[in-house]
């Protein structure tokens, strides 16, 4: 499999989709068909950074998340590693690898090092008592991505990502933030980006590995 980024654009994955899906189980090829749905969406969203994020989020929710409902809870934090831990471990082509240290470095350290996106900040903001520590805990969370970033390890990095984003999420899911404001530019565009190249590469692997027991999906159809 070539590594250019046009392989992992809608209509291609959607063609290996309807090439494969025969193969798939019914939990992954609910999970596929849906996140498809949304990935095709946000490929839709132009310029509008803000509406990209959300639509590639669904998308990434689609394909990973569980029937458990729950937010992200220390519990989930496991799974999310795991999952990530699972995915690279499928991942010969080194796909995520190298989207995460060769096309986009500067942009993971400046969401890393951005505080707008570490929950406990916005815990501290709405006093309480348990993030007054915030600052000390902002630093342990850089270090640890630091020592991600100097191990090369692509799966705990992906995880740190990944729950930085689920902050950011947060903010725009709950009406904590404006469309399109200059207040939180850097991190929606960062956000968007780093999603764009992920997600599709997500769908793609679990595409590719439709043996592996990916769970069932929230909320399966019901007759």
């Amino acid at each position: 499999m070539s590594h250019g980024m046009n392989n992992f654009a809608f209509d291609t994955l959607k063609a290996y989709q309807r090439a494969h899906r025969d193969g798939f189980a019914e939990n992954l090829g609910l999970r596929v068909h849906r996140a498809l749905s949304w990935l095709q969406r946000a490929e839709l969203s132009g310029e509008d950074a803000d509406g990209r994020f959300i639509f590639l989020w669904i998308a990434f929710n689609a394909a990973y998340a569980n029937d458990s409902g729950r937010m992200l809870s220390i519990a989930e934090s496991r799974q999310f590693e795991y999952f990530w831990n699972k995915l690279c471990g499928m991942d010969a082509d080194n796909v995520l690898y190298e989207l995460v240290w060769d096309r986009y470095p500067q942009s993971v350290r400046l969401l890393l090092n951005n505080r707008y996106v570490f929950q406990p900040f916005w815990d501290h903001q709405a006093a309480q008592p348990q993030a007054a520590d915030w600052e000390l805990r902002f630093k342990r969370h850089q270090a640890a991505a630091n020592r991600a970033l100097g191990a090369m390890d692509t799966p705990r990095l992906l995880c740190i990502i990944f729950t930085a984003l689920y902050t950011l999420r947060n903010q725009l899911i709950h009406g904590g933030a404006t469309w399109a404001s200059r207040v939180n530019r850097e991190q929606v565009e960062l956000g968007s980006q780093i999603l764009g190249d992920i997600v599709p590469v997500v769908i793609d692997l679990m595409m590719r590995n439709p043996e592996e027991s990916w769970g069932n999906p929230c909320y399966p159809i019901v007759d």
